[in-house]
């Protein structure tokens, strides 16, 4: 079905809504361009993600499951543990394919966003690399202008803002809108290879350690793909220079800096975790690079998603921490959605008010639930850890269920738009 109201849509954004939202929109007829500030596509970039099954459904529903899933590794469950080694929970999710249609896929970020970049250009989505907003024209009402660092524009019926929680799209269009908050949570990772790591292929160890959170998943060949949460360090302490510029697009995919600077991040990383289970230190010195810093932020609430022709979608809109595992599904669900709103809407602004309407009160609750459980991965002494290990179990239980209720979200396509 041909949308006879948007014709031309500017995508802000080639990470992971943008090339799913594209994809989405040629569905209906829709002439969709990507504009990306990067280069070239960014296979090394970051760490690694999980795609949640309700994401792996959108995908599903595109198409380019099978495609996204050859590049990642099967996931079966996550074992939780204290910082004395004692396992104090697990969520096994062997049965997710069965009761949710699909299963979670843990998966490279790089090889997530070539991948979907490949699949939108096969299917007609226009991306132009290396093409930095630093405008939107709202003034004619019938059409939207972006306007670009390297010069030149770009024309089309709407503006979508893919870009993440660092958007350039929310400060031009929405200068209003709160920044994203930060959460006082360093995130570095990496990949190693370490045979006496205790953490058996397609599962992750979670570990609730004394002063940091340290997570490994075991990918198919042996080889651990690990992150650590923590506190950022105070004056004075190793890997403070590193931390530095929390709010800036610092390193994301980069090695934690160079020579004494990356050797004072993997210190402090070992520090944080002195007493944990000790195989976390053998793998985190078997990394040949630790990547981050990632000041990991959120965006608890914004007062609005659209203004005019203009809508905000994914982490610029509703910026989560990867402690839910939701981030990148949400923002598959948002193309997915956006898109049929865009179908069954004639007019732009009921279109990106309905998508609001529909979307908001899912993805801030996975939010606020994200946030809570950040909270709980450091600590600030014995008596908090004391207290925070008796009631882990509890915890677990309730987060199995809230994620219960995540992954069995669907979308159903054929719906209109209400």
């Amino acid at each position: 079905m041909t949308q006879r109201g948007v014709r031309r849509a500017i995508l802000i954004g080639g990470g992971i809504a943008g090339p799913v939202l594209g994809m989405f929109l040629r569905r209906i007829g829709v002439e969709a361009t990507i504009f990306e500030a990067r280069e070239a596509p960014a296979e090394n970039e970051g760490a690694f993600l999980g795609i949640a099954p309700n994401g792996m459904n959108v995908l599903a529903d595109l198409g380019v499951a099978e495609a996204v899933a050859a590049r990642g590794a099967p996931f079966v469950g996550m074992r939780f543990e204290n910082a004395r080694g004692r396992r104090i929970g697990e969520i096994d999710q062997r049965e997710a394919a069965r009761r949710f249609g699909a299963g979670l896929v843990m998966i490279r970020r790089g090889a997530l966003h070539a991948a979907l970049a490949e699949e939108a250009v096969r299917r007609g989505v226009g991306i132009r690399y290396g093409t930095r907003l630093t405008d939107v024209d709202r003034s004619d009402p019938r059409e939207v202008v972006a306007r670009f660092r390297e010069g030149g524009e770009a024309r089309g019926d709407v503006l979508i803002g893919c870009d993440g929680f660092r958007s350039r799209t929310r400060v031009c269009a929405v200068p209003d809108a709160p920044a994203p908050g930060y959460t006082g949570l360093l995130d570095f990772g990496g990949f190693a290879r370490c045979p006496g790591a205790p953490v058996e292929p397609g599962w992750s160890a979670m570990v609730f350690g004394r002063r940091a959170f340290f997570g490994a998943f075991a990918a198919p060949d042996g080889e651990i793909w690990w992150f650590h949460n923590g506190a950022e360090p105070g004056p004075g302490e190793p890997g403070r220079g590193a931390a530095a510029g929390r709010g800036a697009a610092a390193g994301r995919g980069a090695a934690a800096g160079r020579g004494a600077a990356a050797g004072s991040v993997r210190e402090r990383i070992l520090a944080l975790h002195e007493g944990d289970s000790a195989w976390i230190a053998d793998v985190v010195r078997a990394t040949p690079e630790v990547l981050g810093p990632w000041p990991l932020h959120d965006i608890l609430t914004m007062p609005r998603w659209h203004v005019g022709r203009v809508c905000l979608i994914g982490d610029a809109a509703h910026a989560t921490t990867p402690h839910a595992g939701q981030g990148a599904s949400l923002a598959m669900e948002d193309g997915m959605l956006l898109a049929r709103c865009l179908r069954d809407e004639a007019d732009p602004e009921q279109a990106f008010a309905a998508f609001e309407r529909l979307r908001r009160p899912r993805v801030e609750a996975i939010v606020r639930a994200a946030r809570r459980t950040g909270d709980r991965k450091a600590v600030a002494g014995p008596v908090a850890e004391w207290l925070r290990d008796r009631m882990l179990p509890l915890f677990l239980r309730l987060g199995a269920a809230a994620q219960e209720r995540a992954y069995a979200y669907r979308i159903d396509w054929e719906a209109r738009a209400a």
